[in-house]
């Protein structure tokens, strides 16, 4: 990373790493019930976390989770029957940006979009704010992986697979670890020396609503 962190604007950007936690009822889009983000600034050759958020939301009455919900993620309806709701829970995350500048960095972050682009009413900041998805580095550096999925990078490196996998804030912590390998491999094979080389291939714009324009802020 180091030639990266020659670049002024990188050395100035945070970096908030974002899952969420979904439900997928038939025929209507997914519902969020958890999120966790985590902010990371560079410091020298690494990047040290400034600040982490975790929160459970509860989806709409009418969209329950299944058994396999409960098996994969390791969430019951009891858990999520005593949660905010995802407009309040968002809100709260939003209150935060409060730093800029930073991109939303997630894998496969369409999906997140996807969601903060539903709940913009709540989150405008976060809606409005750049992506970068770690999946499409991760093809230009390591071509030819079976997979791309977070497991199949998590094993290339050798990254350990998370207690609790599928819960937002252990996806969140070894999406950030990916990152840091992706920003390495990237910057040693010359493909990126400064944030807007990184965000040419890497960069996804949000999924915004019509509407006016939001502020832009960033995170803690």
């Amino acid at each position: 990373m180091d030639a990266l962190v020659n670049d002024p604007r990188f050395a100035a950007t945070t970096f908030l790493v974002v899952d969420f936690e979904g439900l997928t009822p038939t025929g209507r889009p997914a519902e969020p019930i958890g999120v966790a983000a985590l902010t990371l600034r560079p410091a020298g050759d690494r990047s040290v976390e400034v600040g982490r958020f975790e929160d459970l939301m509860r989806p709409p009455a009418d969209v329950p989770m299944t058994a396999r919900d409960v098996q994969l993620k390791g969430i019951t309806q009891q858990m999520l029957s005593t949660a905010r709701p995802a407009a309040e829970v968002l809100a709260r995350l939003d209150a935060r940006l409060t730093a800029p500048p930073y991109p939303l960095v997630a894998h496969h972050a369409s999906t997140e979009a996807g969601l903060v682009g539903r709940q913009a009413e709540h989150c405008p900041v976060l809606a409005a704010t750049p992506l970068l998805d770690t999946l499409r580095p991760a093809k230009a550096v390591v071509p030819g992986l079976g997979s791309y999925g977070l497991d199949g990078l998590l094993g290339y490196y050798g990254i350990p697979k998370p207690a609790g996998r599928h819960r937002a804030m252990p996806d969140v912590e070894v999406t950030a670890q990916v990152l840091a390998r992706l920003l390495d491999d990237g910057c040693a094979d010359g493909r990126w020396n400064t944030l807007l080389e990184l965000d040419a291939v890497a960069g996804l714009q949000p999924n915004r609503r019509p509407g006016p324009e939001a502020e832009h802020h960033a995170l803690f």
